[in-house]
């Protein structure tokens, strides 16, 4: 299984997260397409940080605020992956709540909503799409102390909005007496989102993969980089992550209020969710509610469920050890009626071995309805494109 390994020792930020993603080998191209949706061409370089050769993003956007609305609606049309796309809005879904928790509502997201901030984000969720590891592993986030000046005025370090998203995601956090802000909100967030995906107890694993990610300063006497690692475990096919089991029975619901509920569970994070049907007390037909979820969702999770389905009880089945097979996500290219088509499909291996390949649905509903042909036929095309290339592949070694 690939583990993506964040170390982030002198902090994080935004530019820095998608820099150390880029340097892990990341799709740059389709991170600088989805970039370049938001501001202009973004700017990226090699820098040198206390001896330490690392990549350096930086967009060159202003510094308008825009509210979360604005925010979302940016996100929403930026020119990245849907599950890229989904990512980022729990990004700054989870700015906004700690924002909230500390000023009370307000109208603007003042520098996390600004247009670089937008772009660090949707590059970075777009990066991690395209890395698509089976499990994240965040080392204690550096923290600075002091203060500094921002929208609200002088105001302590670390910023009140970094340690409340720390606190909701349960990250572990490290002072380290630096007298400036180390990690940002907006780095704080995208390394709680990426956690979500759920993390592994690491034992024995090579090295596949060193990315450093640069800030803008350079201090002289510590490298400002946050560094990140690809891991892949020593047994593919003895490794998992560790997941919790949220359940309920519900006899006095729709099945429209449930397969709304479960849409709204995946939008927000959930690894599966699904309605099983059962025979419940004095034979009244109900459904068994099962959603599966990384423990820091737990709590935000079974909120939901009780405000979609009205229920009064959740049971929690907690540190479930889940099987991952390493997967990876591969483009092809379909012909339909003399056009050309640009389809993902995710493969899942048994070591070396494919053992499944299945069409991305959003990219096949897209092919689907821009060449006027079924669903099952454009995932069908994108499928045997895609046996094909590792047949290809294979024969080549």
């Amino acid at each position: 299984m690939q583990i993506l390994f964040f170390d982030p020792f002198n902090g994080a930020a935004g530019d820095m997260v998608t820099a150390a993603l880029l340097a892990l080998g990341a799709d740059r191209d389709a991170v600088a397409r989805a970039m370049r949706s938001v501001v202009g061409e973004p700017e990226i370089t090699v820098v040198d940080r206390c001896g330490i050769r690392a990549l350096r993003i930086e967009t060159g956007a202003g510094g308008e605020h825009r509210t979360l609305e604005e925010v979302l609606a940016r996100v929403a049309a930026c020119d990245a992956p849907e599950t890229a796309r989904r990512m980022a809005r729990r990004v700054f879904e989870r700015i906004h709540r700690a924002e909230t928790s500390v000023h009370g509502d307000q109208a603007h997201f003042h520098e996390v909503g600004a247009d670089d901030a937008v772009a660090d984000v949707i590059g970075a969720c777009t990066a991690f799409h395209a890395l698509a590891p089976g499990a994240v592993v965040v080392r204690p986030v550096g923290l600075g102390e002091g203060t500094t000046e921002g929208s609200h005025g002088r105001f302590p370090l670390p910023a009140p909005a970094t340690i409340a998203i720390l606190r909701e995601a349960g990250l572990p956090v490290r002072f380290t007496g630096e007298q400036r802000e180390l990690c940002t909100p907006t780095g704080a967030a995208l390394l709680a989102e990426f956690a979500a995906v759920g993390g592994v107890l690491l034992a024995d694993a090579r090295i596949r993969g060193i990315g450093y990610g640069a800030g803008s300063r350079d201090p002289d006497h510590t490298p400002n980089v946050l560094r990140a690692l690809l891991l892949e475990t020593g047994d593919p096919g003895g490794e998992g992550d560790r997941v919790d089991i949220l359940e309920t029975n519900v006899d006095d619901v729709t099945g429209e209020v449930i397969g709304h509920a479960i849409g709204r569970l995946m939008e927000e994070g959930a690894r599966d969710a699904s309605a099983v049907p059962a025979v419940m007390k004095k034979g009244r037909a109900g459904h068994l509610v099962r959603v599966v979820c990384a423990p820091a969702d737990t709590d935000r999770l079974a909120a939901l469920i009780t405000r979609e389905l009205g229920t009064l009880g959740i049971r929690c089945i907690p540190s479930v050890h889940r099987f991952v097979a390493r997967r990876t996500v591969e483009e092809v290219a379909v012909m339909v009626g003399g056009s050309e088509y640009s389809l993902r499909v995710k493969v899942g291996w048994d070591g070396p071995f494919p053992s499944s390949l299945k069409a991305e649905y959003e990219d096949a509903r897209a092919c689907a309805q821009a060449a006027g042909i079924p669903l099952r036929e454009a995932m069908r095309l994108a499928e045997e494109a895609g046996w094909r290339r590792i047949r290809e592949r294979g024969a080549e070694r």
